[in-house]
């Protein structure tokens, strides 16, 4: 009998603590859903030498000013040029890199966007790119990832079956792009 009273206490003093608000924040949410997945990128750009982290989804949620920093970030960096980048691509690279066991890792950009004119010039300097790339439509990125080889990078792209995976050996990077799937 009195332990069933000094339950009986217990519970009451968490309902009168509860509603006065001063537990901390979940501990009333025994059982109740969890907070929505964050989902974050941690970027160096090798070629403009700038950092970026950032969280840019919270669960189903788009965070524009986050995502327009992401597309920023991704600029061409011969003209500046910016443009909106498809957020699978986003996606791809937070689901990437939680694949190579490394969620909070930082990923090396070696080209994000790419204009026109940047990917003509680069057609004409013999570099081998696609005259219809992925990256003037902004849902390509050649990434490094530093403590993992390319090849390892490669084929964790590979097993995701998200679009387009290149490797490049000789170059030490990965094309990974959100248009059909194919390699190369």
């Amino acid at each position: 009998m009195g332990m069933a009273l000094k339950g009986s206490a217990t519970a009451k003093l968490f309902i009168f603590f509860t509603l006065l608000g001063v537990l901390p924040c979940g501990a009333g949410n025994v059982g109740g859903q969890a907070d929505p997945p964050s989902y974050r990128l941690r970027l160096y750009h090798l070629h403009t030498g700038e950092h970026i982290d950032v969280v840019y989804r919270i669960g189903d949620q788009y965070l524009p000013d986050r995502v327009a920093e992401l597309d920023h970030f991704l600029r061409d960096h011969r003209t500046g040029d910016v443009k909106d980048y498809d957020l699978k691509e986003f996606d791809l690279l937070h689901d990437l890199m939680a694949k190579l066991g490394h969620p909070d890792g930082e990923i090396d950009i070696v080209c994000g966007y790419r204009t026109p004119w940047s990917n003509n010039y680069l057609r004409q300097h013999g570099h081998g790119v696609a005259e219809h790339s992925q990256h003037m439509e902004a849902k390509a990125i050649d990434i490094r990832v530093p403590g993992f080889s390319s090849a390892e990078v490669r084929d964790a792209a590979l097993s995701m079956g998200r679009g387009g995976v290149g490797y490049y050996a000789q170059s030490d990077f990965v094309h990974v792009d959100v248009g059909r799937v194919r390699r190369w």
